[in-house]
């Protein structure tokens, strides 16, 4: 069975597009509170066996919270990843127009990664391009790429994340160039468009990493559809549960990622370890470009 990992998107900074954030960050979403947050969910996450850790550059201050905890703690038998490619610049306003702007250039990649390892030292174990998509061209820059075989060379395993409706494309290209080693992609109740390609991924012996199982909060208690609610009920568990259940059940997935950013909230992801799935829940498939647009429809919060 597939591990659940802990994603810091939506730890590392005050703004994010999950359903209720600004309810789980609480009255105080000063850096300083929010690293000891941070921390808290951390301890707990190992405590309960949680052993996958990923971050971005882009999350705010995600990968200083992580690596002083590391540092800190200096945990056994966990595994580190981080992104490159987008550059938070809310400046920690919730309200700010916009809070990261994406440069998939090589200069970025070498920018980031000096500062992703003052962060995390060695502990980085898995470096991935944020959101890959074909239009960006940087599966075909080959001066990205060197880097990337530049740090794989090192020992450092290099890999993608994926966004949009081309996912499984995105997905093909990259399994094309022989480059990588993992890839991560969003996967859930509504958007599983990309189960071919990553089913591929797995079969090329990639690390298959599955991110935004709870659509941002879309297959949670704050918003499940009445199908999904009531499956919930019926097993005593939230509606997450069963979405992350659902992802963990899939033959290709290696870590199904949580975006817990409460400790509450990571105990009612964990759950999903015990979940019975009786339902596929097909009638809750949307098409690719709908659950899209419906995503970018979210508002910081």
């Amino acid at each position: 069975m597939s591990e659940i990992g802990l994603g810091l998107a939506a730890l590392g900074r005050p703004a994010y597009i999950n359903l209720g954030h600004a309810d789980d960050v609480g009255p105080d979403p000063s850096p300083e509170a929010l690293r000891a947050q941070t921390h808290a969910v951390l301890d707990h996450a190992y405590a309960r066996g949680v052993r996958y850790f990923d971050a971005a550059r882009s999350y705010g201050l995600a990968e200083e919270f992580l690596g002083s905890w590391l540092a800190a703690r200096a945990p056994d038998g966990v595994f580190v990843a981080s992104k490159w490619g987008y550059t938070y610049t809310a400046g920690w306003r919730i309200d700010a127009d916009e809070h990261e702007v994406k440069d998939l250039s090589v200069a970025t990649l070498r920018r980031q990664l000096a500062e992703t390892r003052e962060h995390l030292g060695s502990w980085l174990q898995l470096y991935q391009i944020h959101s890959a998509t074909l239009e960006s061209g940087v599966l075909t820059d080959d001066e990205v790429l060197s880097d990337l075989a530049d740090l794989r060379a090192t020992g450092v395993a290099v890999g993608l994340t994926v966004t949009g409706a081309r996912q499984a494309d995105t997905i093909d290209a990259a399994l094309a160039t022989g480059a990588f080693d993992a890839v991560q992609a969003t996967w859930n109740l509504h958007e599983r468009s990309a189960g071919d390609a990553l089913g591929r991924a797995h079969a090329a012996g990639l690390r298959v990493v599955v991110k935004e199982a709870v659509a941002n909060g879309r297959l949670t208690d704050r918003a499940a559809p009445p199908q999904l609610a009531e499956a919930a009920r019926e097993q005593g568990v939230g509606a997450d549960a069963i979405a992350l259940a659902a992802a963990l059940a899939q033959p290709w997935s290696d870590v199904v990622l949580s975006g817990a950013s409460t400790a509450a909230m990571l105990d009612s992801n964990l759950a999903a370890q015990t979940v019975r799935l009786d339902d596929d829940f097909a009638a809750l498939i949307e098409p690719p470009e709908e659950y899209w647009a419906a995503r970018s429809e979210l508002q910081w919060t």
